[in-house]
């Protein structure tokens, strides 16, 4: 969800209120993805690099706003039947931040709808490290062996078990890279840039995205058939 400073600078506001109205956006985008039947809707709110770098206040809004979302955000939730989760190193996070996470999640743990998923101090490269982490543990313990560890088992040890790889991925503000996101569930993502800055991403640009995504062959390696037509 990218563009809320560059929203901000534009209008001679500062960053925070790029992040308020960004926040804003995430109420429609979820809501229309709900109703439009997605299994899935994986946010990238922060990453670990930006949680590391930006300015201690910068960070200090995104917390609280990420806070009042959680309470907030609830009764939406509940009424469109969405399950919620989080990922990333939420162990750093403050400690009001995940005890609000772990009640929205308790909450919403039996809606059986859309999962929106929210990625906060998350980065592709520490997921795959802390997979294999955990995987190295269980196998110095003797509860792992090596020779067994595959993409499924690996799969099974990310923040992301249990959840499907992405389909679609889209990138508001046109930068033309991955940064880090999802690197190993990105595997053969479609994906999609717009120049409009995310507090500005409504439903017809989400709508728009998903016309141009059903439009792709999608054929994870397979060859494409030949065209079949008389010999000549």
């Amino acid at each position: 969800m990218d563009g809320n400073g560059r929203w901000a600078r534009r209008r001679g506001k500062r960053r925070t209120a790029g992040h308020r109205a960004g926040a804003e956006r995430v109420r429609e985008i979820t809501t229309e993805c709900a109703r439009l039947g997605l299994d899935q809707l994986t946010l990238y709110a922060l990453s670990a690099e930006n949680y590391a770098r930006r300015s201690k206040s910068e960070v200090s809004t995104l917390m609280s706003l990420l806070s009042r979302y959680l309470v907030g955000e609830r009764p939406t939730l509940m009424k469109n039947n969405i399950r919620f989760r989080m990922i990333g190193r939420l162990r750093q996070l403050p400690a009001r931040v995940r005890e609000e996470i772990r009640d929205t999640g308790r909450i919403t743990a039996e809606n059986h709808g859309m999962t929106l998923c929210v990625a906060v101090n998350y980065g592709g490269r520490t997921e795959i490290a802390d997979a294999a982490r955990a995987i190295a543990k269980k196998a110095a313990a003797g509860q792992l062996r090596p020779g067994d560890v595959d993409e499924k088992t690996f799969g099974e040890h990310l923040y992301t078990a249990g959840m499907p790889d992405a389909d679609l991925m889209i990138r508001t503000a046109g930068d033309m890279r991955i940064s880090n996101f999802l690197l190993w569930q990105a595997w053969y993502t479609e994906f999609y840039v717009t120049d409009v800055l995310w507090p500005d991403f409504g439903a017809p640009e989400l709508h728009q995205a998903m016309r141009e995504y059903v439009r792709r062959e999608r054929k994870f390696g397979a060859a494409r058939p030949a065209k079949r037509g008389r010999a000549t």
